[in-house]
């Protein structure tokens, strides 16, 4: 990839006192990435090279620049996004400080990724609760994103090569999935799995599975009507459109048996549904994609794991994958934006011949 073609992927720190800076040096840390796209960090100078000591790339470098347009294609670039010089690891920990630098990391990115200064973002995991303020009350990054965009019709979609899962409803309490599911709710997310396996994976006729609500997908409503009277006709009303939607199907039985392995994607009704077999069958290379807003946004699909902060543990595949998956879905979108305006041209020209000819 040319030097001019490569995308700028903007990365934030996370909560510094996990897993997050340990896998974006590891990750970037042989500037292999760098073929690829212009790697951005937005978070501390100070943090990264403490953690530069602990993980033995002493001798790996970053640039530090102003803003993304300063970026060397050529290097790891990075944002200070805090003035703030007497920060201190507090490994494992859960701290005020890490929160902040979190939040003011992740509030730089979007506005660049907003202004288009940026291709794509990748965000290393934050902790939900010191991360909260005036500024951030959400209970993620999905939702903190779709405020942003001010969109409404985001899906929380984990991907990898072999694997696609989506949910229909995201961080919600178990109490709260049943009454927040409904026939249109269900289509809209399926509509937007579709979507996005055709704009940003390219697979044009794509087949989904629609995992069931209750044990056994309900037994012919003796353990549930929601499969009869919800998912059933949600998937009925898609059929109708020419879409390949196949289910309800038992989610117990339904891995079990690897029979997602016949499917492009996978629909699940609530989180841990979706998430628990993603998590086994595609974790180290497991990715969180927000599918549905108008920019690109990935993440590693594990948390800040403190358990093993600075113990020099923690496996950046994920993190990787993360920056793969935002690479290529920000250059299939740019080529099919590319198509579309050539052909609204030549679509313009012919009409405008036509014209001149009568």
């Amino acid at each position: 990839m040319s030097e001019q073609n490569k995308p700028v992927i903007g990365i934030t720190i996370g909560d510094y006192n996990g897993v997050g800076p340990e896998v974006i040096l590891k990750a970037l840390g042989n500037n292999r990435l760098n073929k690829i796209c212009t790697p951005v960090i937005y978070g501390s100078g100070k943090i990264m090279s403490k953690y530069r000591q602990m993980v033995d790339l002493k001798e790996w470098q970053f640039f530090t620049i102003q803003k993304p347009e300063q970026a060397n294609p050529k290097q790891v670039n990075l944002i200070n996004c805090t003035n703030d010089q007497n920060l201190e690891l507090s490994l494992g920990k859960s701290t005020p400080e890490a929160g902040k630098l979190a939040f003011e990391s992740l509030k730089r990115a979007v506005g660049d990724l907003k202004a288009g200064r940026i291709d794509a973002l990748v965000t290393a995991p934050i902790n939900k609760h010191n991360i909260q303020s005036e500024e951030f009350k959400f209970v993620g990054h999905t939702e903190y994103l779709a405020e942003s965009f001010n969109s409404k019709e985001f899906l929380m979609f984990m991907v990898s090569e072999r694997l696609k899962i989506g949910v229909v409803t995201g961080h919600l309490p178990l109490e709260k999935v049943k009454q927040n599911i409904n026939k249109e709710l269900i289509i809209k997310k399926i509509e937007q799995i579709l979507n996005s396996l055709k704009k940003d994976f390219g697979i044009q006729k794509p087949r989904i599975a629609v995992l069931g609500l209750n044990p056994h997908a309900g037994e012919n409503g003796l353990l549930g009507n929601e499969e009869k009277e919800i998912i059933n006709p949600a998937i009925i009303e898609t059929k109708k459109k020419g879409n390949l939607v196949f289910g309800p199907f038992p989610a117990d039985g339904f891995f079990g048996t690897n029979a997602w392995q016949q499917y492009d994607a996978v629909l699940a009704m609530y989180h841990d549904q979706g998430l628990m077999p993603f998590k086994m069958l595609a974790f180290e290379e497991g990715v969180n994609f927000t599918a549905g807003l108008p920019a690109v946004r990935t993440s590693p699909d594990h948390g800040t794991a403190y358990d093993i902060a600075g113990k020099n543990e923690a496996d950046e595949s994920s993190l990787i994958h993360a920056i793969y998956t935002a690479v290529d879905v920000s250059q299939r979108r740019k080529e099919n934006a590319s198509l579309e305006a050539n052909s609204l041209k030549k679509k313009n020209i012919v009409i405008k011949d036509e014209v001149m000819e009568e």
